[in-house]
């Protein structure tokens, strides 16, 4: 911190800066630049403030995108392991077949976006907007989907093993074909999802989700956690449909779809 004198307020910094600008004095040295510049190495350290995001830098592992405009791209199979793309916009990009794995897209803009085939196991999809985009195949497991907003979104034949789509806006989304073994669909909201023909092993937790007119025909729901009967009263399942312990199918099943 520098006070309105223009001197730094930490009294050790301030004191080692005194020291060496009186000896610059000493030896005759104009010190007026030379003392504006210890203050700011003092202030800043050798290598200076923080890079910004590099916007204009091709896709590389570890890339610093954070909100940057990459909308309307055509960028396959590109690497972008443990890049951060935090707030970018990548609304109608082709990312399909990319890696993924580890980058952290909190809040981006994805809408109309491809990710179809990519891979993304622990990436940070939290709260980002990606409605009608095509995440087909997909290879996201433990990938956190936490808040986020994928209306109508294409998820088949995905890897979703462990994935977290608490809080998430999953209002017809396809889940056809895909692993769901271990995922958290927790405060979702799953209106007229279609999970029917998923494939998992063990417990899927629907704490609290919303399954108005949610496919789960032909679903082995015996292990999943959380479900109530009025949960299920909404959904849309048939006679192949198994339920938890004390849980029964309503009368409305199968139901009739739009």
């Amino acid at each position: 911190m520098i006070d309105p004198a223009g001197q730094t307020s930490n009294p050790s910094v301030r004191n080692r800066i005194d020291a060496r600008c009186r000896t610059l004095l000493r030896v005759g040295l104009p010190v007026a630049g030379l003392c504006a510049g210890i203050v700011v190495a003092s202030l800043y350290g050798t290598t200076g403030p923080a890079a910004a995001a590099d916007c204009e830098a091709t896709p590389n592992a570890g890339i610093d995108w954070s909100g940057c405009s990459k909308a309307n791209l055509m960028l396959p199979s590109s690497t972008l392991t443990n890049a951060v793309l935090a707030g970018a916009n990548l609304s109608a990009t082709d990312l399909g077949g990319s890696d993924l794995a580890g980058a952290n897209l909190e809040k981006a803009t994805l809408i109309r976006a491809s990710l179809s085939g990519a891979t993304a196991q622990k990436a940070n999809f939290k709260r980002i907007e990606a409605y009608r985009s095509n995440f087909s195949g997909i290879k996201a497991a433990g990938a956190s989907f936490a808040g986020a907003e994928l209306q109508r979104t294409n998820l088949t034949e995905a890897d979703l093993t462990g994935a977290d789509f608490s809080k998430a806006e999953l209002s017809r989304v396809n889940f056809g074909k895909s692993t769901l073994t271990g995922t958290r669909f927790s405060l979702a909201n799953l209106a007229r999802a279609k999970l029917t023909g998923a494939t998992f092993e063990g417990p899927i937790a629907f704490d609290e989700a919303f399954l108005y007119l949610t496919r789960i025909e032909g679903l082995d729901l015996s292990t999943a956690t959380g479900l109530k009967q009025e949960q299920i009263a909404l959904a849309c399942g048939d006679a192949k449909t198994t339920l938890p312990q004390g849980l029964t199918p309503p009368p409305n099943w199968p139901c009739k779809h739009d």
